[in-house]
């Protein structure tokens, strides 16, 4: 499945992933560290993967739900 997820930060020497990494961890409730970034790194589309999330974001869960 995927999520389409629009990111503001420049994409410039890793901003934007950064940015994204520490906006999933947030929603997530998890440490940065626990987001990694599996394939994807210079591309549009990225796979992600986040390890024992404490929590799962609103949009994530309805869609679980569907």
């Amino acid at each position: 499945d995927e999520i389409k997820v629009a990111i503001t930060a420049p994409l410039v020497d890793g901003q934007a992933n950064s940015h994204l990494i520490r906006f999933l961890a947030k929603e997530f409730g998890v440490a940065k560290s626990r987001v990694i970034l599996e394939k994807g790194e210079l591309g549009r589309h990225k796979q992600l993967r986040i390890d024992q999330p404490r929590q799962l974001p609103e949009v994530i869960a309805r869609l679980l739900d569907a």
